[in-house]
């Protein structure tokens, strides 16, 4: 009974690798910190490249170790950070609240995911420096989970300055894409149980695929 590629480690039950993407400056690496370390700092250094951390979280019972990528906002990095698509099981769309370009460019953020993602990854957008003056906001709460329900994605909005929502928005998606695997696991198990059902139950073979049929 060999376990799927995510899970079976002796540490943990899932592997999930997760995506930090969006324009430079909006606060990506302040998020991973932050959700990573605990920590924030105001002095942050352009993110050269890629980056990653890891993080071992709880859930239903499970140990889910994250490892999570930050990637580079500039554009001559773009071409680096397209190769880490592939492998992403989750992807968080990250904006500035109070820069409109950084909203309007996600657009072009859910491009690159559609050209270079596996079809099923899950995303997330989020809205960070939620804790801003209102007088700085640029983009309105109403407009960030408009565009979310356009895409049929989750929203949050984020401070990693005083923690608001860091947590949640990691565990949301790392919630999302854990029963996305253990959907993937149950759904390959029913064929291995028809198999055996015969030899277990001779004869009973038509009565064990209506029971099947209504109760699966």
């Amino acid at each position: 009974m060999s376990a799927p590629p995510a899970r079976g480690r002796s540490d943990h039950d899932y592997l999930i690798k997760l995506l930090l993407i969006g324009d430079s400056g909006v606060g990506k690496s302040c998020l991973l910190l932050r959700f990573s370390d605990g920590s924030f700092t105001t002095s942050f250094i352009t993110t050269i490249g890629i980056d990653f951390k890891i993080r071992t979280i709880e859930l239903d019972g499970k140990r889910i170790k994250l490892q999570i990528w930050d990637t580079a906002g500039q554009e001559r990095f773009r071409t680096i950070t397209t190769a880490y698509y592939r492998g992403a099981m989750g992807i968080l769309l990250v904006y500035d609240v109070t820069d409109e370009s950084s909203f309007n460019n996600i657009k072009n953020w859910i491009r690159n995911i559609e050209q270079h993602a596996s079809d099923n990854v899950n995303k997330i957008l989020v809205g960070n420096k939620a804790d801003m003056d209102e007088s700085k906001r640029a983009v309105p709460t109403a407009k960030g989970q408009a565009l979310a329900d356009e895409y049929g994605i989750k929203f949050f909005e984020t401070s990693a300055k005083t923690n608001m929502n860091v947590e949640e928005v990691f565990f949301s998606i790392a919630k999302d894409i854990k029963q996305r695997l253990a959907e993937t696991d149950t759904k390959a198990e029913p064929p291995t149980l028809k198999i055996t059902q015969p030899d277990q139950a001779p004869g009973g073979g038509s009565q064990a695929g209506e029971k099947g049929g209504c109760c699966g």
